[in-house]
C-alpha cells in the first residue's frame, strides 16, 4: 500500500517505510524529527519544472504530463520503491501545502500503474 503524507505531520507506526520525494529539504524540519527511511531526490521534479509549476492548480494537468515524462528515466528506482511497498506500507512524504496538487500525488499514481509494478 502506498500512502501520501506531509512531512510536517507527525510520524506514526502506520507510515511503514517513510520516503521523502522532494528535491529540497523541507524548511523547519530536523533530520531527526523527519524519521526518514530514504530521501529520493532523484524522483522529485526538476528545478525547472518545479519553478514553472509553482503549485498552480491551473497548470496541474500539464505538470502531471511533464513530470511523468521526467520520471520515465527513473524506472529502476521506481520499481525498487514499488517492491518496497509490496506487502507493507510505503509513505511518500512531501512538503507542499496543497495535498491534491503535488509531485507525490503523481508519483503515487505512476507507482500504482500496472505497467511499472
Amino acid at each position: 500500500m502506498i500512502r501520501l503524507k506531509r512531512i510536517y505531520d507527525e510520524p506514526s507506526a502506520q507510515d511503514g517505510v517513510r520516503v521523502l520525494v522532494d528535491r529540497l529539504w523541507p524548511r523547519g524540519i530536523s533530520k531527526d524529527k523527519a524519521h526518514l527511511d530514504r530521501w529520493e531526490k532523484e524522483l522529485a521534479p526538476s528545478d525547472e519544472l518545479r519553478h514553472w509549476f509553482g503549485h498552480d492548480p491551473e497548470k496541474w494537468q500539464q505538470f502531471r504530463q511533464r513530470y511523468r515524462h521526467e520520471l520515465a528515466g527513473q524506472g529502476a528506482l521506481l520499481q525498487e520503491l514499488v517492491a518496497l511497498a509490496a506487502g507493507k506500507t510505503l509513505t511518500l512524504l512531501y512538503a507542499a501545502k496543497d495535498e491534491e496538487h503535488n509531485n507525490a500525488v503523481v508519483l503515487k499514481e505512476l507507482m500504482e500503474d500496472s505497467s511499472i509494478g
